[in-house]
């Protein structure tokens, strides 16, 4: 199979306009990715692209199969990822057009599988050991560094950390939730963060999160609340930005090889039961 080191989870405008994009259509044992893999090269670098909500869009951010999206670029040869994502301020001084690098993650989803390590049999069988991995930093530190001194390059001042809540979704936050969030002390809110962070950790690999907010959340806001077609709109008004400090990002990762942070270790030790791929 086709392989890379690394991968980004987000949108076609992420990788369409790359020359000599292979599709890659790949196989879990947790079922069917969100859409295939596309392969191309920046700066150098092997990178594997997976669409989040297919390439039409058509996931929904409940509906999205997380651990089959993890396994299949694992699956690659994949090893660190990036994950962009579109959210909501949570602070009035976090406003549209605002790229925020989170350090830590609450979740507040409530249907979705985000564990390898459950003990339940696959189709073939086998069953993983129930694990218990560490999540106290969910993000990868040095991908982390990467996203903030690409963004820097670029002019764009990041904010260096932050809470990323993640919501079930599809629907917006109430005022109240909102403002319950923001009083906790949380920085933006999303619909995609998690799992992905967990699974990423669950399977040895480094993951970081680039948040740009696209609106004012409901409890942040004096206006009607936030609408779908705005986010869009932001969202499109930022993405080539977004593009050029994500493909910084990616040039700047470290080797793969030469990993050795709290993400490459996650695993030492632990017997997971699992044929890793």
């Amino acid at each position: 199979m086709a392989n890379a080191e690394i991968g980004v989870i987000g949108g076609s405008g992420f990788y369409s306009f790359l020359e000599d994009v292979t599709e890659v259509r790949v196989e879990t044992p947790y079922g069917p990715p969100s859409d295939s893999l596309f392969l191309g090269e920046i700066a150098g670098r092997k990178v594997a692209f997976l669409p989040r909500h297919g390439r039409s869009h058509n996931l929904p951010p409940h509906r999205i199969n997380y651990r089959a999206n993890l396994w299949a670029l694992r699956s690659v040869g994949v090893r660190q990822v990036l994950g962009p994502c579109a959210v909501g301020g949570l602070r009035t001084e976090y406003g549209p057009g605002t790229l925020l690098v989170p350090d830590q993650l609450v979740d507040r989803t409530k249907t979705r599988v985000q564990t390898y390590y459950d003990g339940v049999p696959l189709a073939d069988g086998s069953a993983s050991n129930v694990v218990h991995i560490s999540l106290a930093d969910p993000y990868c530190p040095e991908g982390r560094k990467s996203a903030l001194a690409a963004a820097r390059g670029r002019d764009w001042e990041p904010v260096d950390g932050g809470t990323l809540v993640v919501i079930e979704g599809p629907r917006f936050s109430t005022r109240a939730e909102s403002q319950w969030h923001a009083a906790a002390g949380w920085s933006v809110v999303g619909m995609t963060g998690h799992p992905e962070a967990v699974l990423a950790r669950e399977l040895g690999l480094c993951y970081t999160s680039m948040t740009l907010v696209t609106d004012l959340d409901a409890g942040a806001e004096t206006g009607e609340g936030v609408s779908h077609e705005e986010v869009l709109r932001v969202f499109a008004d930022n993405v080539g930005r977004l593009r050029t400090v994500l493909f910084d990002a990616v040039g700047g990762l470290q080797a793969s090889e030469t990993r050795d942070c709290l993400c490459a270790h996650a695993l030492d030790g632990i017997d997971t039961g699992l044929k890793l791929p």
